[in-house]
């Protein structure tokens, strides 16, 4: 799906909300919600106000990386985005260039066999391999020698920053108030966004209102800023508390609204054909489209995509064609901020 707008380049969030003015905390951000036609303009910390007791919302709780690492191929300088770890102990990396303004742009792909040293010289060590798909050379598997990956990233990395925001962050910033450390280092290579805006205190708030929890894990890889190409195979996971919370509430008289793109593809990849979600862990290739439709989510928070993003496929297919450019077009000519760092678009049955 590609909508027939384009975002002002002044729409991007450059910077998280709670460093725009005094006295401001994650929560205060804009939210915009859809109900089919309907379209309405709301403060985040009124979604307590906008569930109802007995609806779930469905929550990531992968922890992000600081996956960004400077390193040498050869004697070019490179960064180094590590996105996914594999089975087999080798990790799925995007190679980029310094821009020189503390950002990064897409280089040209390097050849099977291009060592990179990262972290410090005669440290850590890859191997490009081959890449990670077929349909394109941007991630490659890579051979990891010389230490280990969650050591280097504690020590050397950073988390990843695009070209639209003003500079970088803390990683505590990319962290979400649902994220978990992983006993194994791994997690998501960007934040799983959505529940950014999420504070201890709305939290509190939510609950004590009767809306419920279902956590569920799934590490998200490196998105592709220039691309736009759908989703890779990522790791996820959902809990036998979770599978039954997802079913009791379809089964009553709640909604299960999903908090972020990732909660979709981890609970649709848990579901059957009859709609029944079952605990499951490994890797999910599910891309949700309109054609495949949505088994279990009745509702969605999201961030606001670029028009063209693969993602608004999966919005697509939660709310309609319709209400998703409809939502678009009132969030441009409300001047909502985009990316990470933005604000929400809430969509409900």
């Amino acid at each position: 799906m590609t909508l027939a707008v384009r975002v002002p380049e002044e729409l991007s969030a450059r910077v998280p909300v709670e460093q725009r003015g005094p006295g401001l905390d994650r929560d205060a951000v804009r939210m915009l919600v859809s109900r089919g036609a309907e379209v309405a303009h709301h403060a985040f910390t009124e979604l307590p106000r906008l569930l109802r007791a007995g609806d779930l919302l469905v929550v990531n709780t992968s922890a992000t990386l600081a996956a960004a690492v400077d390193g040498w191929a050869g004697h070019a300088r490179v960064v180094v985005h590590f996105s996914t770890r594999g089975d087999d102990g080798r990790w799925a990396v995007e190679l980029r260039e310094p821009d020189g303004r503390g950002t990064t742009r897409a280089r040209a792909a390097a050849p099977a066999g291009t060592e990179v040293c990262v972290g410090l010289p005669g440290g850590v060590r890859l191997v490009l391999e081959e890449p990670l798909s077929g349909r394109s050379e941007r991630l490659w598997w890579a051979r990891v020698s010389g230490g280990g990956v969650p050591g280097l990233l504690r020590e050397h990395g950073r988390p990843i920053r695009y070209a639209y925001t003003e500079r970088d962050q803390p990683l505590a910033v990319h962290q979400t108030v649902f994220a978990l450390p992983s006993g194994d280092g791994e997690g998501s290579a960007e934040m799983p966004s959505a529940a950014r805006p999420f504070t201890a205190r709305l939290v509190t708030e939510l609950v004590s209102r009767g809306v419920r929890f279902a956590p569920v894990t799934l590490h998200t890889g490196v998105a592709s800023a220039e691309a736009h190409e759908p989703p890779y195979p990522e790791r996820f996971a959902v809990p036998e508390a979770s599978a039954g919370l997802i079913n009791a509430t379809k089964a009553g008289d709640g909604r299960v609204i999903a908090v972020g793109t990732t909660a979709v593809r981890a609970v649709e990849s848990a579901a059957g054909g009859d709609g029944v979600v079952r605990p499951r862990a490994g890797w999910t290739d599910l891309v949700v489209t309109p054609a495949r439709g949505v088994r279990v989510v009745d509702g969605l928070l999201t961030g606001l995509h670029e028009p063209e993003a693969s993602h608004l496929l999966m919005l697509e297919a939660v709310a309609g064609r319709a209400a998703i450019e409809r939502g678009y077009e009132a969030a441009l000519r409300g001047r909502y901020l985009w990316h990470e760092f933005g604000d929400v678009h809430l969509l409900l049955p």
